[in-house]
């Protein structure tokens, strides 16, 4: 069957919640796609989003040159949310960390993961 991401369920913004995991496992990041970020990042193998904040197309990786290469994009059983496996090139995070999950609640306490990427 050919995928036709029309067929997916975005929500009334015209947006789904996508999950970003690098090739190790590890959960990197979340951020949203429309249809047409779907569609680019389909068509180009690098991931792209839709930026909520800026109103824009948001190609990961190009300002900050940490591209995210698509390896599968998988859809959850409800066809509400998307999991995209992905090669990352140096940091996910805005904070310079490989993952944007960094913080973790213990006993009611904040605990830091990982630091920031030297570099």
């Amino acid at each position: 069957m050919v995928f036709d991401p029309e067929t997916l369920k975005f929500d009334a913004n015209g947006l789904i919640p996508v999950i970003a995991q690098a090739e190790d496992g590890q959960v990197l990041m979340m951020a949203w796609m429309n249809v047409a970020a779907v569609r680019q990042t389909l068509e180009t193998g690098r991931v792209t989003y839709w930026s909520r904040s800026r109103g824009e197309f948001w190609t990961k990786g190009a300002t900050s040159g940490h591209y995210q290469h698509l390896i599968e994009l998988r859809v959850d059983c409800d066809r509400d949310c998307l999991l995209v496996l992905v090669k990352q090139e140096g940091p996910a995070c805005h904070t310079n960390r490989r993952s944007c999950f960094f913080t973790a609640v213990r006993e009611g306490e904040e605990i830091e993961l990982m630091a920031p990427m030297a570099g």
